[in-house]
């Protein structure tokens, strides 16, 4: 008896909407990134010559990595369908270490590249936690159900991907459209386009020519960006040791920052590899912890400051029938383009309303997939988990310009928002715990939510003993109330059991 060995290709077809997907995500951190720093007073030198090359050598180690555990995998199970996890800057945790890391180390050192060195020893070390978080993984995977993990990642993907990107999409309506229906098309309804060309760069091409041809484009910002076009040098440096000094020293508070985002860095990464689990590509999460954990420290050496992350977009690039080609390409494309400062040109060519509906796409898939991949019974499990992203939305969009506007919606919308991982995996744990008349493992998860609030975890912005006093007490009630459930429940058993015994 021959066994037939599969031949899983480097490249493919599909591979290439996929990446189209992956990159403009990447590009669109990487754009926030330049824009925001260059708004701040960091030299152009130091963020061409030094951040953007470091974030680039985490994205393209990780994303080689990925496309090594892919091949693994399908030589492993024989199969040529295995999608490699997509990979990148962590959007949210980018966010906080923008600006919860470098503005108060550049407003203690009123001084942008001291500040900038802080901040590598604060991602640094925020990798090294991921790598020790990585030894918990795997249990941590097996103990909390897939409907509060899919149902917290969902509740990401309707608000800040899909919803928000839709909203992106309709800033400049014709194109906007236009581009959506073209990824409706070709990629949900399965169409071929002119000249069979993939979904995505078809997209690409028609409404970047649209964007120009009305007018939506200043062509001088495309100026602007071919300015910063050269020759950057990716090359290591000690510059993060000096930042060390001041991190474990008068800037030590900012651990209160970096521990949380770390810790949440770990589980977006472990609910990410449970999402493809779902979708068929079972990866081992503790090993994809690790390899972000090792991205985000390799890039802080090489002077990128931002913790990495398993993209959720990976079950998008699953439904697109994508390898690990997409994958690959997105490491060399990343390597050139930000050797040649080719990034800032893309940033102003391409606008963010042409690329936009492409994570649309990415957002609803997994919206549905959180779904699909449960029993119907656990459906309001997904559901629950969902909204407190719904809430961080509001929260982080709203409260800082209008917070008065928030306080009339709702006084719970902030503090639910606070923490919005946790508190959907906690209240989507306990929903199927519920359902499966698990009181005891309802009662535990409460208990732990009542930790998580005292602690400043959930529903309080910063972490400190007592942060979240009312929410700690409400979660210990609910977990007494399920014990006793619980014990309510044993006794039952057992009464029967003495009737059947004597009858």
């Amino acid at each position: 008896m021959t066994t037939t060995t599969i031949k899983y290709p480097w490249f493919k077809r599909e591979d290439i909407d996929a990446f189209f997907a992956l990159f403009q995500n990447n590009l669109a951190n990487f754009v926030i990134i330049v824009v925001t720093l260059l708004g701040m007073g960091f030299p152009p030198s130091l963020v061409f010559g030094k951040v953007i090359p470091g974030a680039a050598v985490a994205v393209i180690f990780g994303n080689i990595y990925y496309a090594f555990m892919a091949n693994r995998l399908a030589k492993k199970e024989n199969r040529t369908d295995v999608t490699a996890l997509s990979y990148g800057v962590s959007t949210p945790v980018m966010f906080i270490f923008l600006f919860g890391v470098l503005v108060p180390a550049n407003a203690l050192t009123n001084d942008p590249e001291l500040a900038w060195k802080i901040a590598l020893a604060a991602a640094f070390i925020s990798g090294f936690i991921e790598v020790l978080a990585s030894f918990t993984g795997r249990w941590v995977q097996r103990n909390i159900p897939r409907a509060a993990m899919l149902g917290a990642l969902a509740g990401v993907a309707l608000t800040f991907i899909a919803g928000e990107m839709l909203f992106t999409s309709f800033e400049m309506p014709v194109v906007g459209l236009v581009v959506l229906a073209v990824i409706l098309i070709g990629i949900v309804g399965k169409v071929a386009l002119p000249f069979r060309i993939p979904a995505s760069l078809f997209a690409m091409i028609i409404g970047t020519s649209l964007a120009f041809g009305l007018g939506y484009v200043d062509t001088a910002a495309i100026n602007e960006g071919f300015s910063h076009l050269g020759f950057y040098p990716i090359l290591p440096s000690l510059d993060l040791i000096e930042g060390f000094q001041y991190l474990f020293g008068a800037l030590i508070a900012l651990f209160a920052v970096i521990l949380p985002i770390t810790i949440y860095n770990a589980v977006e990464t472990m609910n990410n590899v449970e999402a493809m689990k779902a979708e068929g590509d079972d990866y081992d999460v503790r090993e994809c912890q690790a390899v972000d954990g090792v991205g985000t420290m390799l890039g802080a050496v090489f002077g990128g400051m931002f913790p990495t992350t398993v993209y959720i977009a990976s079950v998008g690039s699953k439904k697109m029938a994508a390898g690990r080609g997409y994958s690959l390409l997105n490491a060399i494309v990343f390597l050139i383009t930000a050797s040649f400062g080719i990034i800032a040109a893309l940033s102003a060519i391409i606008p963010v309303a042409v690329v936009a509906p492409i994570l649309v796409f990415v957002g609803i898939s997994m919206v549905s997939s959180a779904f699909s991949t449960n029993l119907e019974k656990y459906y309001p499990a997904v559901a629950i988990a969902m909204l407190p992203y719904f809430a961080n939305y509001l929260m982080t969009r709203f409260n800082n310009p209008v917070p008065e506007t928030i306080a009339e919606l709702s006084p719970g919308i902030v503090p639910l928002g606070e923490g919005a991982m946790f508190t959907a995996i906690i209240l989507g744990a306990i929903t199927v715990f519920i359902i499966d008349h698990e009181f005891h493992r309802a009662a535990i998860f409460s208990f732990v939510g009542a930790i998580l609030s005292f602690i400043g975890l959930m529903h309080a912005p910063n972490m400190a003993f007592g942060a979240a006093m009312d929410y700690a007490l409400g979660y210990a009630l609910v977990g007494v109330l399920f014990s006793l459930y619980y014990l309510v429940g044993i006794k039952s058993k057992e009464t029967v059991h003495q009737e059947s015994k004597a009858a």
